[in-house]
Protein backbone atom coordinates (compact mmCIF):
# COMPACT_ATOMS: atom_id res chain seq x y z
CA UNK A 1 0.00 0.00 0.00
CA UNK A 2 1.11 3.67 -0.57
CA UNK A 3 2.74 4.60 2.55
CA UNK A 4 1.31 8.05 2.10
CA UNK A 5 -2.37 6.68 2.02
CA UNK A 6 -1.35 4.21 4.91
CA UNK A 7 -0.95 6.96 6.66
CA UNK A 8 -3.87 8.67 6.26
CA UNK A 9 -5.76 5.16 6.95
CA UNK A 10 -4.11 5.59 10.50
CA UNK A 11 -5.46 7.15 13.50
CA UNK A 12 -2.35 9.75 14.24
CA UNK A 13 -3.05 11.49 10.61
CA UNK A 14 -6.60 12.36 12.01
CA UNK A 15 -4.81 14.42 15.09
CA UNK A 16 -1.90 15.87 13.71
CA UNK A 17 -3.62 17.36 10.75
CA UNK A 18 -6.64 18.97 12.96
CA UNK A 19 -3.63 20.52 14.67
CA UNK A 20 -2.60 21.81 11.85
CA UNK A 21 -5.76 22.74 11.13
CA UNK A 22 -5.93 24.99 14.69
CA UNK A 23 -2.91 26.78 14.36
CA UNK A 24 -3.82 28.33 10.92
CA UNK A 25 -6.89 28.98 12.98
CA UNK A 26 -4.70 30.48 15.58
CA UNK A 27 -2.82 32.46 12.91
CA UNK A 28 -6.66 33.83 11.52
CA UNK A 29 -6.33 32.07 8.00
CA UNK A 30 -9.09 29.80 8.00
CA UNK A 31 -11.48 30.24 4.92
CA UNK A 32 -14.58 29.56 6.77
CA UNK A 33 -14.68 30.24 10.34
CA UNK A 34 -13.61 33.11 12.75
CA UNK A 35 -11.64 31.09 15.63
CA UNK A 36 -12.21 32.48 19.58
CA UNK A 37 -9.81 31.15 21.92
CA UNK A 38 -10.88 33.48 24.67
CA UNK A 39 -14.10 32.18 24.52
CA UNK A 40 -12.72 27.91 25.11
CA UNK A 41 -12.74 29.05 28.89
CA UNK A 42 -16.80 29.72 28.62
CA UNK A 43 -17.15 26.33 27.06
CA UNK A 44 -14.85 24.37 29.67
CA UNK A 45 -16.77 26.09 32.64
CA UNK A 46 -20.04 24.86 30.92
CA UNK A 47 -18.81 21.20 29.72
CA UNK A 48 -17.35 20.72 33.12
CA UNK A 49 -20.79 21.68 34.66
CA UNK A 50 -22.12 19.27 33.34
CA UNK A 51 -19.85 16.35 34.22
CA UNK A 52 -19.87 17.71 37.77
CA UNK A 53 -23.79 17.90 37.91
CA UNK A 54 -24.45 14.28 36.45
CA UNK A 55 -21.00 12.66 38.33
CA UNK A 56 -19.48 14.88 40.95
CA UNK A 57 -17.81 14.85 43.50
CA UNK A 58 -17.45 11.47 43.94
CA UNK A 59 -18.80 9.34 40.78
CA UNK A 60 -16.53 10.57 38.12
CA UNK A 61 -15.03 6.89 38.00
CA UNK A 62 -18.35 5.78 36.97
CA UNK A 63 -18.53 7.61 33.69
CA UNK A 64 -17.94 5.33 30.73
CA UNK A 65 -16.20 5.91 27.74
CA UNK A 66 -18.44 7.07 24.50
CA UNK A 67 -20.09 4.27 23.51
CA UNK A 68 -23.20 2.53 21.82
CA UNK A 69 -23.68 0.36 25.37
CA UNK A 70 -25.59 3.64 26.73
CA UNK A 71 -27.86 4.07 24.15
CA UNK A 72 -29.53 0.89 24.71
CA UNK A 73 -30.10 1.61 28.77
CA UNK A 74 -32.44 5.11 27.69
CA UNK A 75 -35.31 5.57 29.62
CA UNK A 76 -33.39 3.84 32.67
CA UNK A 77 -34.39 0.15 30.85
CA UNK A 78 -31.52 -1.89 31.33
CA UNK A 79 -32.08 -3.82 27.89
CA UNK A 80 -28.78 -5.36 27.86
CA UNK A 81 -28.66 -6.60 31.26
CA UNK A 82 -32.13 -8.20 30.45
CA UNK A 83 -30.57 -9.53 27.49
CA UNK A 84 -27.56 -11.14 28.97
CA UNK A 85 -29.45 -12.79 31.70
CA UNK A 86 -31.61 -14.06 29.26
CA UNK A 87 -28.63 -15.81 27.64
CA UNK A 88 -27.27 -16.66 31.01
CA UNK A 89 -30.56 -19.21 30.92
CA UNK A 90 -29.52 -20.42 27.59
CA UNK A 91 -25.87 -21.50 28.99
CA UNK A 92 -24.35 -19.22 26.88
CA UNK A 93 -20.36 -18.81 27.97
CA UNK A 94 -18.72 -15.16 28.73
CA UNK A 95 -16.93 -15.47 25.19
CA UNK A 96 -20.11 -15.96 23.41
CA UNK A 97 -22.38 -13.45 25.07
CA UNK A 98 -19.31 -11.24 24.29
CA UNK A 99 -19.68 -12.42 20.55
CA UNK A 100 -23.26 -11.64 20.74
CA UNK A 101 -22.68 -8.55 21.88
CA UNK A 102 -20.17 -6.97 18.86
CA UNK A 103 -22.92 -8.67 17.00
CA UNK A 104 -25.28 -6.36 18.44
CA UNK A 105 -22.52 -3.31 18.51
CA UNK A 106 -21.34 -3.37 15.15
CA UNK A 107 -24.77 -3.47 13.00
CA UNK A 108 -26.28 -1.05 15.51
CA UNK A 109 -23.30 1.46 15.26
CA UNK A 110 -23.27 1.42 11.66
CA UNK A 111 -27.07 2.28 11.24
CA UNK A 112 -26.64 5.07 13.68
CA UNK A 113 -25.87 8.60 12.01
CA UNK A 114 -28.04 11.31 11.96
CA UNK A 115 -31.74 10.07 11.55
CA UNK A 116 -32.83 13.82 11.15
CA UNK A 117 -35.19 16.20 13.01
CA UNK A 118 -38.49 13.96 12.58
CA UNK A 119 -37.89 10.36 13.00
CA UNK A 120 -38.81 9.11 16.39
CA UNK A 121 -39.20 5.19 17.45
CA UNK A 122 -41.74 3.54 19.84
CA UNK A 123 -41.17 0.96 21.77
CA UNK A 124 -44.12 -0.66 22.70
CA UNK A 125 -43.10 -2.68 24.98
CA UNK A 126 -41.38 0.37 27.21
CA UNK A 127 -43.95 2.81 26.01
CA UNK A 128 -40.99 5.18 24.92
CA UNK A 129 -41.12 7.07 22.35
CA UNK A 130 -37.11 7.70 21.33
CA UNK A 131 -35.27 9.88 18.59
CA UNK A 132 -31.76 10.28 17.32
CA UNK A 133 -29.04 8.01 18.72
CA UNK A 134 -30.74 6.36 21.38
CA UNK A 135 -33.71 5.61 19.02
CA UNK A 136 -31.94 4.12 16.26
CA UNK A 137 -30.32 1.88 19.26
CA UNK A 138 -33.08 0.35 20.52
CA UNK A 139 -34.64 -0.08 17.06
CA UNK A 140 -31.63 -1.72 15.53
CA UNK A 141 -31.58 -3.76 18.95
CA UNK A 142 -35.50 -5.11 18.39
CA UNK A 143 -34.08 -6.23 14.80
CA UNK A 144 -31.69 -7.95 16.42
CA UNK A 145 -33.92 -9.72 18.74
CA UNK A 146 -36.13 -10.36 15.85
CA UNK A 147 -33.26 -12.31 14.03
CA UNK A 148 -33.45 -10.03 11.24
CA UNK A 149 -29.52 -10.01 11.19
CA UNK A 150 -29.34 -13.75 11.87
CA UNK A 151 -31.16 -14.70 8.70
CA UNK A 152 -34.16 -17.47 8.43
CA UNK A 153 -31.70 -20.02 8.40
CA UNK A 154 -29.83 -19.38 11.28
CA UNK A 155 -30.31 -21.28 14.68
CA UNK A 156 -29.67 -18.55 16.59
CA UNK A 157 -31.54 -15.24 16.40
CA UNK A 158 -29.74 -13.31 18.57
CA UNK A 159 -26.78 -13.03 16.25
CA UNK A 160 -25.87 -11.39 12.69
CA UNK A 161 -23.67 -13.16 9.66
CA UNK A 162 -22.55 -11.85 6.46
CA UNK A 163 -25.51 -13.27 4.18
CA UNK A 164 -27.91 -12.06 6.25
CA UNK A 165 -26.80 -8.69 6.48
CA UNK A 166 -26.22 -9.17 2.41
CA UNK A 167 -29.87 -9.30 1.93
CA UNK A 168 -30.85 -5.87 4.03
CA UNK A 169 -33.19 -4.36 2.02
CA UNK A 170 -35.12 -0.66 1.76
CA UNK A 171 -38.26 -2.25 2.97
CA UNK A 172 -36.50 -4.59 6.04
CA UNK A 173 -34.95 -1.61 7.48
CA UNK A 174 -37.73 0.68 6.91
CA UNK A 175 -40.27 -1.73 8.86
CA UNK A 176 -37.50 -2.77 12.12
CA UNK A 177 -36.68 1.73 12.09
CA UNK A 178 -40.87 2.16 11.54
CA UNK A 179 -39.82 4.58 8.62
CA UNK A 180 -42.92 5.51 6.76
CA UNK A 181 -44.22 8.87 4.85
CA UNK A 182 -45.00 10.05 8.41
CA UNK A 183 -42.02 9.17 10.42
CA UNK A 184 -39.23 9.79 7.79
CA UNK A 185 -35.75 9.16 8.30
CA UNK A 186 -32.79 10.51 6.54
CA UNK A 187 -30.95 8.02 4.02
CA UNK A 188 -32.75 4.72 4.92
CA UNK A 189 -31.28 3.68 1.37
CA UNK A 190 -27.78 4.40 2.18
CA UNK A 191 -27.79 2.90 5.47
CA UNK A 192 -29.66 -0.27 3.88
CA UNK A 193 -26.89 -0.28 1.12
CA UNK A 194 -23.89 0.02 4.48
CA UNK A 195 -25.14 -2.73 5.72
CA UNK A 196 -25.21 -4.85 2.75
CA UNK A 197 -21.85 -3.72 1.98
CA UNK A 198 -20.73 -4.52 5.54
CA UNK A 199 -22.02 -8.49 4.96
CA UNK A 200 -20.23 -8.68 1.76
CA UNK A 201 -17.17 -7.22 3.33
CA UNK A 202 -17.54 -9.51 6.27
CA UNK A 203 -17.73 -12.36 3.79
CA UNK A 204 -14.49 -11.86 2.48
CA UNK A 205 -12.96 -11.24 5.41
CA UNK A 206 -12.83 -15.25 6.69
CA UNK A 207 -9.63 -15.33 7.98
CA UNK A 208 -10.74 -12.95 10.78
CA UNK A 209 -14.92 -13.45 10.70
CA UNK A 210 -15.08 -17.00 9.61
CA UNK A 211 -16.79 -18.96 7.30
CA UNK A 212 -20.71 -17.18 7.93
CA UNK A 213 -18.81 -13.40 8.06
CA UNK A 214 -19.76 -12.69 12.40
CA UNK A 215 -18.60 -9.97 13.43
CA UNK A 216 -18.51 -11.69 16.96
CA UNK A 217 -16.08 -13.56 15.78
CA UNK A 218 -13.33 -10.60 16.03
CA UNK A 219 -13.38 -11.49 19.95
CA UNK A 220 -11.62 -14.49 19.05
CA UNK A 221 -9.15 -12.78 16.38
CA UNK A 222 -8.17 -10.14 18.71
CA UNK A 223 -8.04 -12.68 22.08
CA UNK A 224 -5.70 -14.62 20.11
CA UNK A 225 -3.83 -11.63 19.09
CA UNK A 226 -2.96 -10.69 22.29
CA UNK A 227 -0.68 -13.94 23.03
CA UNK A 228 -2.93 -14.82 26.32
CA UNK A 229 -1.50 -11.58 27.86
CA UNK A 230 -4.95 -9.96 28.99
CA UNK A 231 -4.13 -7.06 26.92
CA UNK A 232 -5.68 -6.32 22.92
CA UNK A 233 -4.17 -3.72 21.39
CA UNK A 234 -6.26 -0.90 19.99
CA UNK A 235 -4.29 -0.38 16.80
CA UNK A 236 -5.23 -4.49 15.90
CA UNK A 237 -8.98 -3.01 16.57
CA UNK A 238 -8.52 -0.48 14.64
CA UNK A 239 -6.66 -2.43 11.55
CA UNK A 240 -9.57 -4.63 11.26
CA UNK A 241 -11.88 -2.21 11.40
CA UNK A 242 -10.25 0.20 8.46
CA UNK A 243 -9.58 -3.53 6.86
CA UNK A 244 -13.49 -4.41 6.89
CA UNK A 245 -14.90 -0.69 6.30
CA UNK A 246 -12.90 0.73 3.81
CA UNK A 247 -14.28 -0.80 0.93
CA UNK A 248 -18.25 -0.56 2.33
CA UNK A 249 -18.61 3.57 2.24
CA UNK A 250 -20.31 5.37 -0.69
CA UNK A 251 -18.39 5.36 -3.40
CA UNK A 252 -18.39 9.04 -4.32
CA UNK A 253 -15.43 9.71 -1.58
CA UNK A 254 -11.64 10.83 -1.62
CA UNK A 255 -9.76 8.09 -3.44
CA UNK A 256 -6.36 8.66 -3.95
CA UNK A 257 -4.87 6.60 -7.03
CA UNK A 258 -8.18 4.29 -7.27
CA UNK A 259 -7.84 3.45 -3.73
CA UNK A 260 -11.09 4.81 -1.06
CA UNK A 261 -9.90 6.25 1.99
CA UNK A 262 -13.10 6.65 3.61
CA UNK A 263 -14.12 9.73 5.68
CA UNK A 264 -11.26 11.62 4.50
CA UNK A 265 -11.36 14.93 2.34
CA UNK A 266 -9.63 17.77 1.02
CA UNK A 267 -9.36 20.81 2.84
CA UNK A 268 -8.40 24.17 1.00
CA UNK A 269 -7.03 25.34 4.29
CA UNK A 270 -4.16 22.19 4.38
CA UNK A 271 -3.40 23.24 1.06
CA UNK A 272 -2.49 26.66 1.75
CA UNK A 273 0.42 25.64 4.69
CA UNK A 274 3.95 26.52 3.49
CA UNK A 275 5.61 23.50 1.97
CA UNK A 276 2.43 21.50 1.05
CA UNK A 277 2.69 21.80 -2.57
CA UNK A 278 5.82 19.27 -2.53
CA UNK A 279 4.01 16.97 -0.29
CA UNK A 280 1.30 14.70 -2.17
CA UNK A 281 -1.80 14.32 -0.21
CA UNK A 282 -1.08 17.01 2.43
CA UNK A 283 -4.43 18.49 1.61
CA UNK A 284 -6.50 15.59 2.85
CA UNK A 285 -7.89 16.03 6.60
CA UNK A 286 -9.14 12.32 8.12
CA UNK A 287 -11.28 11.92 10.23
CA UNK A 288 -13.36 7.98 10.43
CA UNK A 289 -15.67 9.19 12.66
CA UNK A 290 -18.18 6.64 12.29
CA UNK A 291 -15.20 3.87 12.57
CA UNK A 292 -13.67 5.75 15.71
CA UNK A 293 -17.20 5.99 16.87
CA UNK A 294 -18.01 1.87 16.61
CA UNK A 295 -14.18 1.01 17.79
CA UNK A 296 -15.04 2.87 21.39
CA UNK A 297 -17.88 1.05 21.25
CA UNK A 298 -16.53 -2.18 20.56
CA UNK A 299 -13.87 -1.82 23.50
CA UNK A 300 -17.15 -1.79 26.15
CA UNK A 301 -18.37 -5.47 25.98
CA UNK A 302 -14.49 -6.94 25.65
CA UNK A 303 -13.79 -4.68 29.10
CA UNK A 304 -16.80 -5.19 30.72
CA UNK A 305 -17.17 -8.83 30.11
CA UNK A 306 -13.60 -10.06 29.55
CA UNK A 307 -12.15 -8.33 32.14
CA UNK A 308 -9.46 -7.29 29.23
CA UNK A 309 -7.65 -4.07 29.19
CA UNK A 310 -6.62 -2.34 25.71
CA UNK A 311 -3.16 -0.60 25.20
CA UNK A 312 -2.54 2.45 22.66
CA UNK A 313 -6.05 3.78 23.07
CA UNK A 314 -4.57 7.28 23.04
CA UNK A 315 -4.86 7.00 19.60
CA UNK A 316 -8.31 7.68 19.72
CA UNK A 317 -9.54 11.17 18.95
CA UNK A 318 -12.86 13.29 19.39
CA UNK A 319 -15.17 12.66 17.19
CA UNK A 320 -16.02 15.60 14.60
CA UNK A 321 -19.73 15.12 14.59
CA UNK A 322 -22.92 17.79 15.28
CA UNK A 323 -22.96 17.34 18.47
CA UNK A 324 -19.48 18.34 19.40
CA UNK A 325 -19.38 20.82 16.81
CA UNK A 326 -22.47 22.36 17.63
CA UNK A 327 -21.32 22.95 21.30
CA UNK A 328 -18.12 24.67 19.89
CA UNK A 329 -20.38 26.95 17.65
CA UNK A 330 -23.65 27.71 20.32
CA UNK A 331 -20.88 28.71 22.63
CA UNK A 332 -19.28 30.99 20.09
CA UNK A 333 -15.45 29.48 19.71
CA UNK A 334 -16.42 29.22 16.23
CA UNK A 335 -18.35 31.45 13.90
CA UNK A 336 -18.40 31.22 10.29
CA UNK A 337 -17.48 34.00 8.34
CA UNK A 338 -20.13 36.28 6.81
CA UNK A 339 -19.39 35.07 3.56
CA UNK A 340 -19.58 31.65 4.21
CA UNK A 341 -22.80 31.89 6.39
CA UNK A 342 -24.44 33.51 3.62
CA UNK A 343 -23.47 30.73 1.33
CA UNK A 344 -25.00 28.29 3.86
CA UNK A 345 -28.10 29.93 4.00
CA UNK A 346 -28.52 30.36 0.62
CA UNK A 347 -28.15 26.73 0.13
CA UNK A 348 -30.55 25.53 2.96
CA UNK A 349 -32.95 28.19 2.09
CA UNK A 350 -33.90 28.50 5.92
CA UNK A 351 -32.69 30.04 9.15
CA UNK A 352 -29.91 28.09 9.45
CA UNK A 353 -26.85 27.33 7.41
CA UNK A 354 -26.67 24.41 5.26
CA UNK A 355 -23.44 22.21 3.44
CA UNK A 356 -22.96 19.12 1.55
CA UNK A 357 -20.56 16.41 4.05
CA UNK A 358 -17.89 16.83 2.04
CA UNK A 359 -18.13 21.32 1.63
CA UNK A 360 -14.93 22.75 2.72
CA UNK A 361 -17.16 24.92 4.93
CA UNK A 362 -18.04 21.32 6.86
CA UNK A 363 -14.66 19.82 6.76
CA UNK A 364 -12.95 23.02 8.39
CA UNK A 365 -15.42 23.00 11.19
CA UNK A 366 -15.02 19.26 11.68
CA UNK A 367 -11.53 19.47 11.85
CA UNK A 368 -11.44 22.26 14.39
CA UNK A 369 -13.78 20.06 15.92
CA UNK A 370 -11.41 17.24 16.44
CA UNK A 371 -8.21 19.81 17.36
CA UNK A 372 -10.47 21.48 20.19
CA UNK A 373 -11.52 18.49 22.07
CA UNK A 374 -8.20 17.66 23.01
CA UNK A 375 -8.04 21.19 24.21
CA UNK A 376 -11.07 21.24 25.71
CA UNK A 377 -10.08 17.47 27.47
CA UNK A 378 -6.94 18.95 28.78
CA UNK A 379 -8.60 22.57 30.22
CA UNK A 380 -11.09 20.01 32.01
CA UNK A 381 -8.20 17.49 33.53
CA UNK A 382 -6.78 21.13 34.47
CA UNK A 383 -9.99 22.23 36.58
CA UNK A 384 -10.79 18.80 38.38
CA UNK A 385 -7.37 18.80 40.57
CA UNK A 386 -6.02 15.02 40.06
CA UNK A 387 -9.50 13.37 38.63
CA UNK A 388 -8.43 11.40 35.80
CA UNK A 389 -10.87 11.38 32.79
CA UNK A 390 -9.74 9.92 29.22
CA UNK A 391 -11.24 11.35 26.32
CA UNK A 392 -14.02 9.33 25.37
CA UNK A 393 -15.55 10.14 28.97
CA UNK A 394 -15.14 13.84 28.16
CA UNK A 395 -17.07 13.13 24.90
CA UNK A 396 -19.79 11.04 26.65
CA UNK A 397 -20.51 12.75 30.11
CA UNK A 398 -19.51 16.14 28.73
CA UNK A 399 -19.35 17.59 25.19
CA UNK A 400 -21.59 15.43 23.22
CA UNK A 401 -24.08 16.35 25.75
CA UNK A 402 -23.25 19.79 25.93
CA UNK A 403 -24.50 19.64 22.70
CA UNK A 404 -27.31 18.41 23.04
CA UNK A 405 -28.53 20.40 25.41
CA UNK A 406 -27.55 23.51 23.79
CA UNK A 407 -29.15 22.75 21.13
CA UNK A 408 -32.15 22.17 22.90
CA UNK A 409 -32.20 25.27 24.61
CA UNK A 410 -31.06 27.83 21.31
CA UNK A 411 -33.84 25.36 19.07
CA UNK A 412 -36.10 23.70 20.78
CA UNK A 413 -38.50 23.12 18.13
CA UNK A 414 -35.76 20.72 16.44
CA UNK A 415 -33.14 20.60 18.85
CA UNK A 416 -30.61 20.56 15.61
CA UNK A 417 -27.20 21.39 15.04
CA UNK A 418 -26.63 25.53 14.59
CA UNK A 419 -24.68 24.13 10.74
CA UNK A 420 -26.50 21.46 8.99
CA UNK A 421 -25.22 18.70 6.51
CA UNK A 422 -26.91 17.53 3.22
CA UNK A 423 -25.73 14.04 4.56
CA UNK A 424 -26.68 10.68 3.40
CA UNK A 425 -27.27 8.52 6.46
CA UNK A 426 -23.72 7.19 6.95
CA UNK A 427 -21.58 10.17 8.14
CA UNK A 428 -22.64 12.44 11.07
Amino acid sequence: MDPQIEELLGLEAVRTRAHAVLKLAEEGRLNHFNYHPERMDDATDYVLKLIQRDFGPDKYHLIPPHGRWQHFEVGGVPRITSLLAQWDEEKCDTTEKTRRLIDLFFVSVLLDAGAGDFWKFNESQSGLTLNRSEGIAVAALHMFLNGDFAGKDSPVKHTANGDALRNINVEILSRGLQVDDANPMIGVAARADILRKLGESLVNLKDIFGPTGRPGNLVDYLIAKSNDSGKLNYKDLWNVLQRLLIPIWPSDRTHINGQPIGDAWPLRALSQKPGSESKPYSNIQPFHKLTQWLAYSLMVPFSRLLSVSWSNTELGTGLPEYRNGGMLVDMGVLELKPESLQRGLSLSGGSLPSFGAGDDEIVEWRAMTVALLDVLHTKILARLDGVQLSLPQVLEAGSWKAGRELAAAKRPETKCSPILNFGDGTLF
